[in-house]
């Protein structure tokens, strides 16, 4: 199947669902749950993600052949980029789909770049998201902000963003599902703004938050921390029960699979399948 296109995905869904990967094993993870859904998905790699690889091009690379062999569209997206060059190096690499978070800068600062980075992205065909207002957790956010209605119709209109990452009572890297969303104000800005609402830091959201949010208007959903959990725990436990195991592929396998359960079972809920 073609490498999925942002604006068709979220065409054909009320919502999407939006998951990071680190190792190769939890992309594949992530595909195979949304085969099993019958979803498209959207395919993240963090600017974090790339760091740790020590550059974009082989992980970024492996997204987009598997998302061309899955049976489901599957869109790859580069999440949280604060340096504009790697957002280059991604849209020539064929990503379609980018994130630039400039919510550290000054708000002119922001607007300014966002909008440079939004022309370019536009004249090779990919989507921008962008962030105005802080998700508690990631680097200068803090938890208790709360996007201003009016700020975001502001950023959008003058950046010409595809889609705005807005804060609503999420955070980043949260282990337990404990927050709970504003969804007044998910309500408020759905109504107000011409593009979709993308909820940063899901893993700390139970699912009946999330469906809240759905429901009141959230476009695409992004999950990170709570797979990390979901694999590390089964490798966990697959290494106390037989300590001399050396062969990774015997705790990873594992491993993948119930990520990959738990993209699916997400999926269903994201797409309102499940009670």
């Amino acid at each position: 199947m073609p490498i999925g296109d942002m604006r068709t995905l979220l065409g054909a869904h009320r919502a999407v669902g939006a998951f990071n990967f680190i190792q190769l094993e939890v992309a594949e993870a992530i595909v195979d749950g949304a085969e099993r859904a019958g979803c498209g998905v959207v395919l993240q790699l963090s600017q974090n993600a790339v760091a740790f690889h020590g550059g974009l091009a082989p992980s970024a690379s492996a997204a987009l052949r598997l998302a061309e062999a899955a049976r489901v569209p599957v869109v790859v997206h580069l999440d949280h980029a604060t340096e504009e060059d790697l957002i280059d190096e991604a849209i020539a690499l064929g990503v379609p789909s980018v994130m630039y978070d400039g919510a550290h800068l000054p708000d002119a600062e922001n607007l300014a770049r966002t909008a440079s980075i939004v022309d370019r992205a536009h004249r090779a065909g990919v989507w921008v998201e962008a962030e105005l207002g802080e998700v508690g957790g990631k680097g200068a956010h803090a938890p208790g902000v709360r996007t201003d209605v009016d700020d975001a119709a502001a950023f959008v209109a003058a950046t010409g963003v595809d889609a705005l990452a807005v804060a609503v009572g999420s955070e980043h890297a949260m282990l337990e599902r404990s927050a709970r969303l504003d969804e007044g104000l998910v309500a408020a800005l759905a109504g107000r703004l011409p593009v979709p609402l993308v909820l940063h830091g899901s893993s700390g959201v139970p699912d009946d938050g999330i469906v809240g949010a759905v429901r009141a208007g959230m476009r695409k959903v992004n999950v990170g921390t709570h797979l990390n959990v979901v694999l590390t725990g089964v490798i966990r436990a697959e290494l106390d029960r037989d300590p001399e195991v050396v062969d990774p592929r015997r705790y990873l396998r594992p491993a993948r699979d119930a990520v990959a359960a738990e993209v699916e079972r997400l999926l269903r809920v994201i797409s309102l399948e499940s009670p």
